[in-house]
């Protein structure tokens, strides 16, 4: 995920009593639809002595929301002089996050802080205080920072996904605004930089400030973290652009490793390959710069065309039957058409994690 494009949100500051008051209207609006029909039925809530009226149910979602937004912060990062994603990710880097508990630890997508050389964290009350990177998950893209000072401010409760089908209305909320979205799709996604998400989220109409954004259900908790802008949110081919979230769900395995290690227990072994499918062919179009592959010789045109000595499929099956191979180190065997010439290429691969520069150990 670190390699796929470069966090393009620019937040903007908006003045905190209007940041978010019509998204909130609109998405609890939105939900209403959901109630019951023999609820809406009922007409307005009638005042009745020495018993508490319950407010409308948009109404309790709009709180509920507006609650939720509050945790979402800007993040501002400066890379490290040496950082190996510098060629696509660039020296500085912005986007969103959230805040996830009360100390200060703020979820994000890894793209934007991975190899960092300061980070900067400004809350939904206009202070901006440091942060550093405490862990980084190259299975998920996921990232954690923890704020210098604890924030003072109310965190977002993680949510269940699961039940997230397509047409529903949800919050994207972001450190640039907030808007009203919809569920497009949901399906697994297999990214070119040797990355499967299993049951990824796709909204839609696409936003720009997708990186780090917060995806916030109807009960004001967290669903997802944006990662990326695709043209195939409604499903595989179709050109209906949209965003892609990281759905919480991924978060929980490694949420304990992330804290107590900054990394997930079990890595997986890496290549550095990047590649496309291209009439019926695994097409090496990137070789990462210092990756195990460009140690072994692999160079942009290369054809993948097995494994271990077995056909492969394409890039799921690549990435799949890679991961099965065992732990990062192992010797992988790959079966590569470059030129004219048929190679047997053996890789001693890595963990992703170990291939990006840290200010400090995590």
């Amino acid at each position: 995920m670190i390699e796929q494009s470069r966090p393009r949100a620019r937040a903007r500051r908006v003045p905190r009593p209007s940041r978010y008051g019509s998204a909130l209207a609109a998405l609890a609006a939105a939900f209403a639809l959901c109630v019951p029909a023999a609820l809406l039925a009922q007409g307005p809530a009638r005042a009745v002595p020495g018993e508490a009226v319950s407010p409308a149910p948009e109404a309790e979602a709009a709180l509920r929301l507006r609650e939720a937004v509050d945790a979402v912060v800007r993040i501002r990062m400066r890379a490290l002089r040496d950082a190996t994603s510098m060629e696509l990710l660039g020296p500085d880097r912005e986007g969103s996050g959230v805040l996830i508990d009360s100390s200060g630890l703020v979820l994000t997508i890894g793209y934007i802080v991975v190899e960092a050389a300061s980070i900067e964290v400004t809350l939904s009350d206009g202070r901006t205080l440091p942060a550093t990177l405490i862990g980084f998950d190259t299975g998920t893209g996921l990232a954690l920072l923890r704020t210098a000072t604890p924030p003072g401010l109310r965190p977002i409760e993680l949510g269940d996904p699961v039940a997230l089908e397509a047409s529903q209305p949800v919050l994207l909320a972001s450190a640039a605004g907030a808007a009203v979205s919809y569920v497009a799709s949901r399906r697994t996604f297999t990214g070119y930089w040797e990355y499967i998400l299993d049951d990824a989220i796709f909204t839609l109409p696409p936003r720009p400030d997708f990186a780090g954004a917060s995806l916030i259900g109807r009960d004001g908790k967290l669903l997802g973290i944006g990662s990326l802008f695709v043209a195939d949110a409604a499903r595989p081919k179709a050109n209906v652009p949209g965003n892609l979230f990281v759905p919480v769900s991924a978060l929980r395995p490694v949420l304990g490793d992330l804290i107590a290690n900054g990394r997930r227990s079990e890595g997986r072994p890496w290549l550095g390959l990047h590649t496309q499918e291209l009439q019926g062919r695994l097409v090496v179009m990137r070789v990462t710069p210092g990756s195990p592959a460009q140690r072994a010789g692999l160079r942009r045109g290369d054809i993948i065309t097995g494994i271990g000595g077995e056909e492969v499929g394409g890039q799921a099956d690549l990435y799949r039957r890679l991961w099965a191979s065992g732990k990062p180190g192992v010797r992988v065997a790959l079966q590569v058409l470059q030129g004219n010439r048929m190679l047997d290429i053996a890789i001693e691969s890595m963990d992703r994690f170990d291939h990006f520069r840290r200010a400090n150990a995590l």
